[in-house]
């Protein structure tokens, strides 16, 4: 045999056991996500609270005109996972503050570039965000990554329509929206059930919907589209420093999820909260409006 054959079939050997060496390929497929798994990539299976946070910018879309960017975004939201009477359910709170673009100082007044009016930025603030959780939401595994897909499609009466003070602030009889997220984590954390949560969460956030109606828009024809993305953190000392410091100052409310399913109240959106601080943008007053602990709200 020839010394260049007998160089070639040490390749090829070399070749072959270094490929059966090779770990196999990651799995790719997806199935239903059990609630089990739903509740440890949002959050616990203990009850301990979890704090995501999020960046992004607003944009304006209307018919026939360049899409245009309004705003910049930062949140955060605070969340705990519950079993109550056999089903699992998420209370949270969630903080979102409408920025200049470029910058990270939020807007106390924005100018409608339609209407050229002044109007106080309502920023978002809401004190409660409850849902009951249950399995079935998609989960996509590839490349060593899983991912929980959750839109959220949104249709119901607008509750700014039926009352005549708020009414011009958002006309339309139906309130209609979606949201998309989808919650990322590593699919080895994921088959680590003995945990009662995986060990890193990332997420993106998409949501397409009406006007704001602190924007004054009143009919005119458009939406707003938001991106965003972000991760599950550690603590406060992870957040950005504008969300530290109103937690710090003006809305501590805010830096604890509720200790219990609150049965009592109804969950809070920009437009229940905007009814309900009417007269404080009407005064030109500074949002959020301050928001202090409330010992009372799982006694």
């Amino acid at each position: 045999m020839s010394s260049s054959r007998v160089r070639l079939n040490c390749i090829l050997a070399i070749a072959i056991a270094v490929a059966a060496c090779r770990p196999p390929p990651a799995a790719t497929f997806t199935r239903p996500a059990t609630v089990e798994e739903l509740v440890r990539i949002r959050c616990r299976l203990d009850g301990e609270q979890v704090i995501t946070t999020w960046s992004g910018a607003v944009y304006a879309v209307i018919p026939a005109q360049p899409i245009r960017r309004l705003f910049d975004a930062v949140g955060m939201n605070v969340a705990r996972c519950l079993e109550v009477d056999g089903a699992w359910h998420i209370t949270s709170r969630e903080l979102m503050y409408y920025l200049e673009p470029g910058t990270d100082r939020a807007l106390a007044r924005w100018t409608n570039p339609w209407t050229d009016e002044t109007v106080p930025v309502v920023h978002v603030a809401n004190r409660l965000v409850q849902s009951r959780l249950g399995a079935g939401v998609p989960l996509e595994v590839a490349g060593g990554r899983a991912t929980l897909v959750i839109d959220v499609p949104l249709l119901y009466p607008n509750p700014l329509a039926r009352d005549e003070r708020t009414r011009p602030f958002s006309p339309l009889t139906e309130y209609q929206a979606i949201e998309l997220f989808s919650l990322t984590t590593t699919a080895s954390s994921l088959l680590a059930a003995d945990q009662p949560a995986v060990a890193e969460m990332t997420l993106s956030w998409h949501r397409e919907g009406p006007w704001l109606p602190w924007m004054n828009m009143g009919e005119r024809q458009g939406h707003l589209l938001y991106r965003a993305h972000g991760r599950r953190v550690a603590g406060e000392a992870e957040l950005a420093p504008l969300l530290r410091r109103e937690l710090a100052e003006r809305v501590p409310l805010y830096r604890e999820a509720p200790r219990c399913l609150v049965k009592d109240q109804k969950n809070e959106t920009s437009w229940t909260y905007f009814a309900r601080a009417l007269d404080a943008y009407l005064a030109g007053e500074r949002f959020p409006l301050p928001a202090s602990l409330d010992p009372s709200e799982c006694s």
